[in-house]
């Protein structure tokens, strides 16, 4: 399970979406997460799915390597579906049974419910998996740029999330470790009540927080032997600049926005 998670992972590439600049990327995902809490009805829902398989097909992410990360989270999507398959009413009864009634409604609720969430997680990890944490953090900098101006740590900032995203592979595998070790010594996660298997969480945690503090050490201690600090006059290797398809890009994201707008407003189609 842990093995799943694949937030953080960044899947090297040459393609048009790895090769677009970090800030392009960032805006076109806000533009995405909102067009898709905007989208109402069939067209809608439609227009947003061709949106994120024309993406995912031209950063060649496999469909296998998309969904991969959705295993963690088939539970939460599971019980919002079942929230919303019984707790929405319509006119068109489809079952029921005593006071449990399921409508038509509901069900195009669920549906729709589950499909948001699905293309919500996918469109926003294909972030991490077409950029390098470098130049996300490098992206994150240059927009909260004007920040600076109210004395807000800008550079700071971008690199803790920066920092955030990158360990998190690293620490799903040092659990993986630490409950194989467990798992060794006798120890059983799987059986049990709630109770009994919230106390055989402890011997994992307990451990878990001790190396992640070790490795903050580590890493604050690297990055003083190198004399690294932030802010003013720190220069890059890499000096981002926006060329024709980040102009595209944006484009098309304002094109999206726009379509969403528009079919919302045709109420014949939606739900």
């Amino acid at each position: 399970m842990l093995k799943d998670i694949t937030l953080g992972q960044y899947f090297p590439g040459k393609t048009i979406v790895h090769r677009l600049d970090p800030r392009t990327k960032l805006v076109l995902t806000v533009v995405y997460i909102t067009a898709l809490f905007m989208a109402g009805g069939v067209l809608g829902y439609l227009l947003m799915l061709v949106v994120l398989v024309t993406c995912l097909s031209l950063s060649r992410i496999g469909p296998k390597a998309a969904l991969k990360g959705l295993r963690p989270i088939i539970f939460v999507l599971v019980f919002m579906g079942i929230l919303h398959i019984f707790f929405t009413r319509g006119e068109t009864v489809v079952f029921e049974f005593h006071s449990i009634v399921i409508s038509r409604e509901g069900l195009f609720a669920a549906f729709f419910m589950i499909l948001r969430l699905v293309m919500l997680f996918v469109g926003t990890f294909l972030l991490t998996y077409t950029t390098s944490p470098i130049a996300l953090t490098d992206g994150i900098e240059r927009i909260l740029n004007p920040l600076k101006k109210i004395k807000l740590p800008v550079h700071e900032l971008a690199m803790m999330m920066s920092i955030a995203l990158r360990f998190i592979p690293t620490l799903i595998e040092e659990t993986d470790k630490i409950m194989s070790a467990q798992k060794s010594r006798g120890a059983n996660f799987e059986t049990g009540g709630l109770i009994k298997r919230a106390k055989a969480i402890i011997p994992i945690i307990i451990p878990l927080f001790i190396s992640a503090f070790r490795r903050a050490d580590e890493l604050a201690v690297a990055m003083e032997s190198r004399c690294y600090h932030g802010g003013e006059g720190r220069t890059r290797m890499k000096i981002l600049k926006a060329a024709a398809r980040d102009y595209v890009a944006l484009f098309c994201g304002a094109a999206i926005i726009a379509a969403v707008i528009l079919l919302t407003r045709i109420r014949l189609w939606n739900i």
